[in-house]
Formats: structure tokens, C-alpha cells, sequence
């Protein structure tokens, strides 16, 4: 039975390589193309064609016209295909064209494919079920990944064409960026194999690169959130808070990527095993963040009511507020407040918090896109450029 599926599939992938060559060369074909992604995505379980998947990247680097024709062969072939093996090396084709840092993969927008209920229709489902998860799993990265990356170049494109120049983003804005990196981080934790997918080579492979992508994530994460804590002070109720349960995400993924990083090393990931380990950040310290962020909320509120107070009269400068056994004297010149109790004194002093950014020691990685990771080892010039915003 396994020799006769490899025969079919050898038989299927000559018949495509025919139809491609009898076709007439267009805006959205183009035969060279088609038979290079062909020959990359064949049924062959057992080996992958580095070199048909180089031709395709240099093509779309060569010109930003031929990623039409990519995306439509590339899209037509997975909506076809029920074999897991051309699934499988479809997506990894396109997760090397989202690496190749060319521009114009960002208008893709959602993947133009659908695999999210993907299953192989050549084998038994108890068989094959791992594999099927697989799928899914890395489909649902690739596509979030896409969105994000058009998403983001269509925020730019409104900010040029407003005339805003922005030199520095705003905190509120790093917040939000580092929400969705955790969130893609979510997504890459899913997509491990299960069963004995552990042992099939293709999914290995996947899996390497899997691994440069969670490496180059999780360390934007914790960059990200050295620069955030720099900025702390001046951020207001809303996203003192939002901070917080970053933070608190942050230590969750922390250890998740633990034991992630553990089962890649068991299964024989090459690009795992120079993965560091990943920061933990104490409990004391989020406690000592929160009472910085109570801090932090009180002193806004003030600034709100002086700043106020400034667009009054000089007589609503000084106020005196009474109540049952103390006087509070507020001046919004000098931003001082006085208190007068009979029951005690108090002098109110800024609190400091001082964070020190770690600093992140790379990790020896493989691009399993260009050639087999024993041949490519530690060359990184074609790391993907994950998300720039």
C-alpha cells in the first residue's frame, strides 16, 4: 500500500509539471514558477527540494511582480491537495517566503488558502491524526502572521499619507505591539508534534524552522518589555495595568517555553539546541511593580486635576479642602501638598524603580529554507524580519 501511494503521488506530481508547462504565461502564470513550486511541494515524505524552494525565493526577491503567480499556483495546490506531505511542504514553502524580507509579502493579508480543518484523505484517520494537527496548527500561525504584516503596513501607509511623522511610538502603543507578539507567541507553543509524528522526518524539519521563529519572537518580547519598564513612570492607570498582565504573561510563557524548548531537543531539533534559557522574572518583582503602579495612578490623577486647575482663574489656584479632622492645602504652581492633621504627619517621597534590561545571547541557529540544516549551520543572513512596526 505505501509503495502504491508513492507511486501516485510520483504520477500526480509529473501530471501537474505537464498541465504548468502548456500554459500560457500571464500576469497571474508562469510556467518557471508553477514547476519550481511543484517540484518543492512534491509527495515525497522523505525528502524535501531545497533547491526548486531557492528558486522560488529568488524569483520573488528579484521582482515583485512574481509574487502573483507564486501566491496563485501555491494557493490552487493546497486548496487541492488532501495529501498531508504537500500540505505540510506548502506551508513551509510560504513560511520561507514571509523570511525572504521583500515588501511586498506584506500585502498578502490572510493566507489566500484555508487548511484550518485540513485532513490527509490517503491514510487511516488513527494513523494520521498528529500530522493533521500539525497542519492546522502551523496554517494558524502562518495566517496570523500574514494578517499582522499587512495590518501593519497599512498603519503605516495612513500615517504617511496624514502627513504624521512619528519619531518614537507611544508607550500605549508598544503595549499593544507586545500583546499581539505574545499572542503569536501562543500560537507557535501549539504547533509541536504529537504521537509518532515525533519521528517523521518532514515534520522535523518543520520543526527547525518552528524553532528560529519562536527564538526571534520571545526575544523581541523581552526586548520589548526591558524598553517598557525604562518608561514605566510615565504611564497612566490604563497602561500601568496593561503592563502588569504583560508581565505576568511573560513569566507563564517563560515556562512554557521551558519545556517546549525540552521536547524540541528530545525529537532531535538541531536549531533547539542552542536555544538559552528562557528569563525568568520574580514574583516580588511584579509585586513591587504593582505598588509602583498604585503610585503612578495616584500621581496621574493629579496631574489631571492641576492641570485643570491651570486653565482657571489665579484665585481657583489655591484651594483649601476641609474635612472632619485634617486641612489639605493644594498649590498648582509649585505642584506641593500640605497636609495639617491632629492625628499624624506624613511627607510624601517619590518612589524609584530602577529596571535593567538583560541582554539576550543569540542563539546558534539554521535556516532549514535554504538547505539541509548539517550543511547551513550557524548561517542566520536569512532570518526572518518577523514584524516591524
Amino acid at each position: 500500500m505505501r509503495l502504491w501511494r508513492r507511486a501516485s503521488g510520483v504520477l500526480k506530481d509529473q501530471n501537474s509539471l505537464w498541465i504548468s508547462s502548456l500554459s500560457r504565461r500571464t500576469a497571474l502564470r508562469n510556467p518557471d514558477i508553477e514547476a519550481a513550486i511543484i517540484k518543492a511541494t512534491s509527495h515525497d515524505e522523505f525528502s524535501i527540494d531545497y533547491k526548486n524552494a531557492e528558486r522560488v525565493y529568488k524569483w520573488i526577491r528579484l521582482s515583485d511582480a512574481h509574487i502573483k503567480p507564486l501566491v496563485w499556483c501555491l494557493s490552487l495546490r493546497m486548496e487541492k491537495t488532501r495529501c498531508w506531505v504537500v500540505a505540510l511542504k506548502g506551508l513551509m514553502l510560504m513560511h520561507g517566503v514571509f523570511s525572504s524580507k521583500v515588501p511586498v509579502v506584506q500585502r498578502i493579508g490572510r493566507l489566500p488558502f484555508d487548511l484550518s480543518n485540513f485532513k490527509d484523505g490517503y491514510n487511516k484517520p488513527g494513523e494520521i491524526w498528529a500530522h493533521n494537527a500539525f497542519i492546522r496548527a502551523y496554517y494558524a500561525f502562518l495566517d496570523q502572521k500574514s494578517t499582522l504584516l499587512f495590518i501593519n503596513m497599512q498603519e503605516r501607509r495612513a500615517f504617511r499619507g496624514g502627513g504624521v511623522v512619528q519619531e518614537q511610538r507611544s508607550l500605549m502603543q508598544d503595549l499593544v505591539i507586545l500583546q499581539k507578539l505574545q499572542g503569536l507567541l501562543d500560537m507557535l507553543i501549539q504547533i509541536k508534534p504529537l504521537s509518532k509524528a515525533a519521528s517523521v522526518f518532514l515534520i522535523v524539519e518543520a520543526m527547525e524552522c518552528i524553532i528560529i521563529e519562536v527564538y526571534d519572537v520571545y526575544s523581541r518580547i523581552c526586548q520589548m518589555i526591558a524598553k517598557v519598564l525604562k518608561r514605566i513612570d510615565t504611564a497612566g492607570k490604563a497602561e500601568a495595568a496593561m503592563a502588569v498582565r504583560i508581565l505576568k504573561k511573560a513569566i507563564v510563557q517563560g515556562d512554557e517555553l521551558s519545556m517546549y524548548f525540552q521536547l524540541c531537543r528530545e525529537i532531535g531539533v538541531v536549531n533547539a539546541k542552542g536555544c538559552p534559557q528562557s528569563v525568568e522574572i520574580p514574583q516580588e518583582d511584579i509585586h513591587d511593580l504593582e505598588i509602583m503602579i498604585n503610585e503612578i495612578s495616584d500621581k496621574s490623577e493629579m496631574d489631571e486635576y492641576f492641570s485643570e486647575m491651570d486653565g482657571k482663574s489665579e484665585a481657583a489656584k489655591k484651594a483649601i479642602v476641609a474635612s472632619q479632622n485634617e486641612t489639605v492645602l493644594v498649590d498648582s504652581r509649585s505642584r506641593l501638598r500640605t497636609v495639617i492633621t491632629d492625628n499624624w504627619e506624613k511627607f510624601d517621597e517619590d518612589l524609584m524603580v530602577i529596571c535593567s534590561e538583560n541582554s539576550l545571547t543569540a542563539a546558534s541557529k539554521t535556516n532549514p529554507f535554504l538547505s539541509p540544516p548539517h550543511q547551513q549551520q550557524g548561517k542566520c543572513d536569512d532570518l526572518p524580519d518577523l514584524i516591524t512596526f
